[in-house]
């Protein structure tokens, strides 16, 4: 089944990077689940918001400079890891096909943070 990004999600792509904006639009023509994306941009109220809340560990956030998405596999249920995975590997697989670097939040050692995606900082700063 073919899927593609609701009003939503465009809305969410507003204002980040052109090249993980490609890789999120590649993600959803080649996935197997359907996914939202739920948040692009952040503003660093919102940024300080999360960390007091736990739900970040940093001030520093990819967020805030447009490199960083959080998605979510549609319907959403936060406990169901493995449509997250396959949520990510599609990503994966954009990424590759479009060399374009990103970074898993999932594959984190420190922080495990599933939703997130964002460009790799050694090629985008």
């Amino acid at each position: 089944m073919t899927y593609k990004l609701g009003t939503r999600s465009n809305q969410s792509l507003s204002g980040v990077h052109v090249d993980l904006v490609a890789v999120v639009k590649k993600a959803i023509e080649i996935t197997e689940v359907d996914f939202s994306v739920i948040e692009g941009i952040r503003h660093i109220e919102r940024q300080r918001q999360l960390v007091k809340e736990g739900k970040s560990t940093t001030l520093n956030s990819r967020h805030l400079t447009g490199h960083a998405v959080d998605m979510v596999p549609y319907p959403v249920d936060w406990e169901d890891l493995e449509r997250f995975e396959l949520m990510a590997e599609a990503m994966k697989s954009a990424s590759e096909e479009l060399e374009i670097p990103i970074k898993w939040g999932g594959d984190w050692k420190s922080f495990y943070d599933a939703p997130h995606f964002e460009l790799d900082r050694k090629k985008y700063k």
